[in-house]
């Protein structure tokens, strides 16, 4: 058994393909499922003009806008929202005094013969900004009234009303919409930090694991998988994979609760063949898709991760998951992400990885 040098399986591809001679690559997905891509370069003189529209788009999707945000953002624009409704229309009803002559009366009790007072008792600012608060927490102290023989302060009444209660009901939507996000759910699943290729029912596989953290269970788990790779320059190829769990075939699994472990036949028609069972030496990375229902709300969830070439070990296979305790109960192992070494040799056409290369091969 030998084994072939880098140099002599690539043949000279080295001076023929500009990728090897980049700079090495970045992940499109981290391992936590977040997207790792950069946005696009904008001239030097349009910067601007290019944040300027950025703005616009994130701003015409406000809704999605609000419920991405971390929640001490939330916070406060929930804060800042009511602070400048209330401050609106405080502007607003003191205007209203001030063009009505409500300033200048000292005695609203007893107003001059032939005036009527707006609003009873805002004599500055911050009488105003007070009957802006009582008005739409409608808290009435009962100090401070408007006056029926006075249509613009019913007009404007009717007004901040209306505003208010489509602020407090996208505000409570969105605190909601929040609270009740399927990522969330999909924060306690995880997959193993490493693929392994390895003998599954005499073929050979590539395999990952993936576990449920809590003990509620999820159903209808479905795994898949693009194989992102570099063609034609900086051109990134997709490529659908498929993975099976035992004998369900594609049928999604019933029911999430213990570690699984997914399966992909590494044979001449898997995409994933020619980079890990022939030696090619192109960049490749490949994101895991699993997707899954809540089983109390019927919510979907996707968590997502990304494997590169470094991250696949070969001629390995994972530990059991499930062991017994002394009672005879299902308990589930804490090194469920562990791998040894397979019982099985691979297949003599397989890809050997050598520090984590993957370009040589055993003959």
């Amino acid at each position: 058994m030998t084994t072939k040098s880098n140099s002599s399986v690539l043949g000279g591809k080295a001076s023929s393909s500009p990728l090897l001679s980049s700079p090495p690559r970045q992940r499109l997905v981290t391992k936590d499922g977040h997207c790792s891509l950069s946005p696009p370069q904008s001239p030097s003189g349009s910067w601007r003009g290019a944040s300027a529209r950025a703005w616009l788009l994130a701003l015409q999707d406000l809704w999605g806008l609000l419920v991405g945000l971390r929640w001490r953002w939330v916070l406060l624009a929930f804060c800042a929202s009511f602070l400048a409704h209330w401050l609106l229309f405080a502007c607003l009803w003191y205007l209203l005094a001030h063009l009505n002559g409500d300033l200048a009366v000292q005695d609203h009790d007893a107003p001059p013969q032939g005036h009527v007072v707006c609003v009873k008792h805002i004599t500055s600012f911050t009488a105003a900004f007070s009957f802006s608060l009582e008005t739409q927490l409608t808290i009435g102290y009962g100090t401070m009234f408007p006056s029926g023989d006075c249509p613009s302060a019913i007009a404007l009444l009717a007004v901040q009303m209306l505003l208010g209660l489509m602020l407090e009901a996208f505000i409570t939507g969105a605190f909601v919409a929040k609270i009740a996000r399927p990522q969330k759910r999909a924060g306690v699943i995880q997959f193993s930090p490493q693929a392994v290729v390895g003998q599954h029912q005499g073929q050979t596989c590539l395999m990952l694991r993936a576990t449920n953290l809590l003990q509620r269970p999820l159903v209808d788990v479905k795994v898949s998988a693009v194989l992102y790779e570099e063609h034609d320059g900086q051109a990134l190829h997709q490529t659908a994979l498929d993975f099976h769990l035992d004998h369900l075939g594609q049928q999604p699994c019933p029911f999430f609760i213990f570690p699984l472990t997914f399966y992909h036949p590494l044979d001449r028609r898997s995409p994933l063949y020619p980079a890990l069972c022939e030696g090619m030496s192109k960049h490749f990375e490949l994101v895991v898709f699993l997707s899954a229902l809540q089983e109390g709300t019927g919510d979907s969830c996707q968590k997502r991760t990304s494997y590169l070439r470094q991250e696949i070990q070969f001629d390995r296979r994972f530990v059991p998951a499930l062991g017994l305790d002394a009672r005879g109960r299902y308990m589930v192992s804490t090194q469920h992400f562990d791998t040894a070494h397979s019982k099985e040799p691979l297949n003599k056409d397989c890809v050997v990885q050598i520090n984590g290369d993957g370009s040589d091969r055993m003959e």
